[in-house]
Parts: C-alpha cells; structure tokens; sequence
C-alpha cells in the first residue's frame, strides 16, 4: 500500500504496538515480525498482520490488540488490517471489520 506517512503517527503506533506482547514468547508483536505494510495517510492506518504461523491460536486475540492498540492514537480514524499467512484470515479481517464498524444496536420492538 502506498501514501504519505505522517511521522509522529507512525512513531506512537510503534511504541503502542510494542507493547502488544504474545504471551506464548513474552515478544511484542513488532519484535516477532507480525506487522507488514505500515502506511499512515490522513488518519487512515493500514497494515498487514501476520501471526506466528498458520494455526497460531492466539491469532484472534492478538489482532484484536493490534486493532485496539493503534485505533487508541489520537489523530487515527480508521484501522485497516490485512491478515496474511493464517488458516483462518477472511474470518479474523472480517471479526476486525466488524469491530471498525462499532455495536451495533438492538433492534426495538413495537
């Protein structure tokens, strides 16, 4: 993905990234080499996220702390995570997605 990259953003999404550890090693994600692609365009973040392999179970609660850890930033309006190299991808990025798009509220009853 290409675009500008606003400095300061990237800088605070790498130091709150560093703090988001896989408790099987005690590595933060950016140490193990999960995250790909940075960009930073207009407060919109994009990556790519690739867990420690194809069956990491611990997948699904480490991108919700991806997700978590860079919307956190101020100045961030949008999160757009890619998930590579993992059995269960489309339902991991479509999960995130959701998460983008906020509750969603119960439907009244008339």
């Amino acid at each position: 993905m290409h675009g500008k990259k606003d400095g300061s953003t990237q800088s605070a999404i790498e130091k709150k990234l560093s703090k988001v550890v896989d408790p099987g090693t005690g590595l933060d994600v950016l140490r193990m080499g999960m995250i790909h692609d940075l960009n930073v365009s207009d407060g919109v973040v994009s990556l790519a996220f690739g867990p420690s392999s194809r069956h990491c179970p611990l997948a699904f609660r480490l991108g919700v702390d991806v997700y978590e850890a860079v919307r956190s930033i101020e100045g961030v309006k949008r999160v757009v995570i890619r998930v590579e190299n993992f059995d269960r991808a489309a339902e991991l990025e479509q999960m995130l997605r959701e998460k983008a798009r906020g509750p969603s509220l119960p439907m009244q009853r008339t």
